[in-house]
């Protein structure tokens, strides 16, 4: 009898342990949840998804469908997305756009139309005396800014968080992903690219999505996945 207790608290524990380190991403600024990011399908169970070639791997909302409302934003100001956690898991952060051809609302992404704004890497000690370090891990919210340049129009604001603590093998990563429909107001005439298909970006063998950042030796590089930031 005492022995079955102890099985079910510490499956207990373990359940709310792992589900207490997972997260979601649904607001952008000061809007509600889940107003102009299209609610994605972990929002109750806050788990990840780890196929970077299943169709839902682009915004997570296969059940969700879109937003209700459309964020404005002026070119160049800075936007902030905000978890409903800590970002728990040692990991690094991709930001990427599409323009939609009218309104985000009706946009579904796809095709090569998105394109990398930001980016926060991980930095492993070329040396080899440290483990790498992470500056997203236990952040709330990243903050970024549009591009100056980026032309006026409707696009969707894809974020991603790649979770690298059980990493070390094929489809072990973690990404935690959402999609927060935007309209870029004052913008510019640039021309943003490399463009790439989501999903298509990955294919899951990157070394910056395998990789063990507790490993012996330790790392001493790290490649960030997807394009080169455009900056605008």
């Amino acid at each position: 009898m005492f022995f079955s207790k102890v099985v079910v608290v510490l499956f207990v524990f373990t359940w709310f342990s792992n589900v207490g380190a997972h997260y979601c991403w649904p607001s952008v600024d000061q809007t509600p949840a889940w107003d102009v990011v299209r609610r994605t399908d972990n929002y109750e169970t806050r788990n990840p998804i780890k196929s970077v070639t299943d169709s839902n791997f682009r915004c997570f909302n296969a059940a969700g469908g879109t937003a209700p409302n459309t964020y404005s934003i002026e070119a160049g100001k800075t936007i902030t997305f905000h978890t409903d956690n800590v970002l728990y898991h040692l990991g690094v952060i991709n930001v990427y756009m599409a323009k939609a051809p009218g309104k985000a609302i009706d946009f579904d992404g796809a095709g090569n139309v998105w394109f990398k704004i930001f980016e926060i890497t991980a930095h492993a000690d070329p040396t080899g005396n440290d483990y790498p370090r992470f500056p997203a891990d236990m952040l709330h919210s990243i903050s970024f800014a549009i591009p100056k340049n980026v032309p006026s129009g409707q696009y969707l604001l894809r974020v991603e968080h790649i979770a690298l603590h059980d990493a070390f093998y094929h489809g072990g990563a973690q990404f935690y992903i959402a999609c927060a429909q935007l309209e870029v107001t004052n913008g510019g005439n640039g021309s943003p690219g490399p463009l790439v298909s989501i999903p298509g970006v990955y294919t899951g063998h990157e070394p910056g999505i395998i990789f063990d950042p507790y490993a012996y030796p330790k790392p001493t590089s790290y490649i960030q996945p997807g394009p080169a930031v455009w900056s605008g």
